[in-house]
């Protein structure tokens, strides 16, 4: 008798972080729901990630590895080899509680009209626990205009259906960073996104190879934001929402550009800012 497919693909993308990586995987194995598949995309990794995924998991897991292409390619190689009705991501340096996907899996069937969730989560920094400032607040529904001062959802956190990634796109690969911001505002615009407010995920930091560490990451906002008014598709109070906040970023920027000698850049924003006007 054939199996059948998995209800969810559960995709870990990960780049020389072994360490972190058998304990996100170890999460996963650990879920108390079953019928997922795991694909973890190795993305060049050269700290021993190879030899581990070939000896060191016990399970039906499917490995993938690709040359280094960043973390929204190794993401869209993932969900192009999943096989589910809907994809769940983790970072290879977070975990997840034994009840996450469970979890999420019940609000969908509770409300089949959904299409993406996100659950609460832990922060640890350095080894110590750490409390969200206020500004980091998670709501749910419709988070549009939050959404645009800085990234309200977390990759590990989400549960989507594959169809909707259908609809919006995959991740941009031409975004080193603030990748996830730029798919979230895509769906955020025209659908609600849910909040499971239940601490499901551990969400580590303070280590050196985050992309939230990496310096001028508003540049790459302010791109996410300028592809979206481009594309026509916002309601009045959105555009307007959107291009407050454009231009607030971009004065920001600018502003460092000039700091750093680099005046030229600093106009150009300053431009692109009025473009939208």
């Amino acid at each position: 008798m054939r199996k059948p497919s998995p209800l969810v693909s559960v995709i870990i993308p990960t780049y020389n972080r072994l360490p972190f990586l058998k304990k996100a995987v170890a999460s996963v194995l650990s879920q108390s729901f079953r019928s997922m598949e795991l694909i973890i995309v190795d993305d060049g990794s050269t700290d021993g990630t190879d030899s581990w995924l070939n000896t060191g998991i016990a399970g039906e897991v499917t490995v993938i590895r690709q040359s280094n292409k960043g973390v929204s390619a190794a993401r869209n190689t993932g969900i192009l080899a999943s096989a589910s009705e809907f994809v769940a991501f983790l970072d290879s340096d977070d975990t997840w509680l034994p009840e996450k996907l469970a979890q999420q899996v019940d609000f969908f069937q509770m409300q089949p009209e959904a299409l993406i969730c996100q659950t609460g989560e832990t922060w640890v920094r350095n080894g110590v626990r750490v409390n969200p400032g206020k500004r980091h607040r998670k709501e749910s529904g419709m988070i549009f205009e939050r959404s645009l001062g800085l990234c309200l959802v977390s990759p590990s956190a989400v549960m989507i259906r594959r169809s909707l990634l259908d609809e919006v796109g995959l991740f941009d690969e031409s975004l080193p960073a603030c990748e996830d911001y730029d798919l979230w505002l895509r769906i955020a615009w025209n659908y609600p996104i849910y909040l499971l407010d239940v601490p499901l995920v551990v969400k580590y930091g303070g280590h050196s190879d985050q992309l939230s560490r990496m310096p001028e990451l508003d540049k790459f906002r302010i791109r996410s934001i300028s592809k979206l008014l481009d594309r026509n598709c916002l309601s009045a109070g959105q555009r307007g929402a959107a291009i407050a906040m454009l231009e607030t970023k971009c004065a920001i920027y600018a502003t460092g550009c000039r700091r750093r000698g680099r005046a030229a850049e600093a106009d150009e924003y300053m431009m692109l800012a009025a473009r939208y006007r």
